[in-house]
């Protein structure tokens, strides 16, 4: 944030000799730029997320493997494989938890970034008519 400000002091300082700086018209720009990168970071993701769910389907697995009990022969073969089950299904409703998860983040991003894309471009297209 402080490069920012100093960027945007910088910008005015050289300005100021050449054009008369309007602080308004700076401040739509930028806040149009931030918009338009919200949407296309938000954009990324959903692109992400079908390429995950459609191409490439094991790209958001991992595999967990339970420790080793100290006491293998206290487990039964069908209780070493009911436990193995259960850590799939976990897997499986983990998975698609995150997939919810990311899928929710890009469409907020994207809710939240076309309305302050659109605002402050139709503003600055206002202006300079």
């Amino acid at each position: 944030m402080i490069c920012l400000s100093w960027l945007i002091g910088g910008l005015f300082i050289w300005y100021s000799g050449i054009v008369k700086l309007n602080i308004r018209l700076l401040y739509l720009y930028l806040f149009s730029f931030v918009g338009l990168l919200v949407v296309v970071i938000g954009s990324i993701q959903l692109v992400d997320l079908g390429m995950k769910v459609f191409l490439f389907k094991g790209a958001d697995q991992y595999e967990y493997v339970r420790p080793i009990p100290v006491k293998e022969e206290s487990l039964t073969r069908e209780e070493l494989t009911k436990r193995e089950e259960e850590d799939k299904m976990i897997q499986e409703r983990e998975m698609i938890r995150n997939r919810q998860r990311q899928f929710s983040t890009a469409m907020a991003m994207i809710i939240v970034g076309v309305p302050l894309y659109l605002y402050h471009w139709k503003t600055i297209g206002r202006e300079r008519a």
